[in-house]
């Protein structure tokens, strides 16, 4: 196995990554959220086309996470709206099509004043990010990387259930975004001053999946687990 190429400024950042503990909320894939459970957070599995994905690093306390957040009132809903502009803010990031992966089923409600809810996973394209800035709701200012499914789970302290669901985000993206099933290894870090990563459609925000049901369901088209 060949060794993992990255730079000695991305060696640094790495060495300050702190991982924490997992959560043990079961993973749901391909399921639809059930009727009555309320979606609370929508985060994003974001793909170049050479299969690696968006990871963010915050510098301050070397907590990695995917892109995305809890759904806003201006979502209306949207599991998909809340993944486009929680991935704006946090990374600067324009995406593609979402595609829904499942949902992870918070028990405790951490996320939901102490009720029930479902954290919904999603694939889509990484188009592009701009100039990077800092995170206008948190404060926060990311340092944007591409790595491979397997390694972001690694720095996210993920674990075997993280594995379990990079997998079907890597099915997914290599089914519906083309990218290779073996993605390439080299941690990347992108422009300060932002770049573009895949061309194609953008995702303009503001859909529901058919039948009206955010964060479950098939969308017209034939397509299982497109949004849209």
């Amino acid at each position: 196995m060949s060794p993992i190429e990255y730079s000695a400024e991305i060696a640094e950042l790495l060495g300050k990554v702190r991982r924490r503990p997992t959560a043990g909320w079961p993973w749901r894939p391909g399921e639809q959220v059930p009727d009555g459970l309320p979606v609370k957070q929508s985060w994003g599995w974001l793909f170049a086309p050479d299969g690696r994905v968006l990871t963010l690093v915050n510098p301050k306390d070397g907590i990695c996470s995917l892109p995305g957040g809890s759904l806003e009132p201006e979502d209306t809903g949207d599991p998909a709206a809340a993944l486009a502009r929680e991935a704006a803010e946090e990374a600067q990031a324009v995406i593609g099509r979402p595609y829904y992966l499942g949902y992870l089923y918070d028990r405790v409600g951490s996320a939901n004043g102490g009720h029930e809810c479902a954290r919904v996973r999603m694939a889509a394209a990484l188009r592009s990010v701009g100039p990077s800035v800092a995170d206008p709701a948190s404060g926060r200012h990311y340092r944007r990387l591409l790595v491979a499914p397997g390694l972001a789970v690694e720095l996210l302290g993920w674990g075997a259930p993280g594995l379990r669901q990079a997998r079907t985000a890597v099915a997914t993206a290599v089914r519906w975004l083309g990218v290779p099933a073996a993605a390439n290894e080299a941690i990347e870090e992108l422009p300060v001053g932002g770049c573009t990563v895949s061309p194609g459609a953008v995702y303009p925000g503001g859909g529901h999946l058919g039948g009206g049901h955010p964060g479950g369901g098939h969308p017209g088209g034939g397509h299982p687990g497109v949004w849209g």
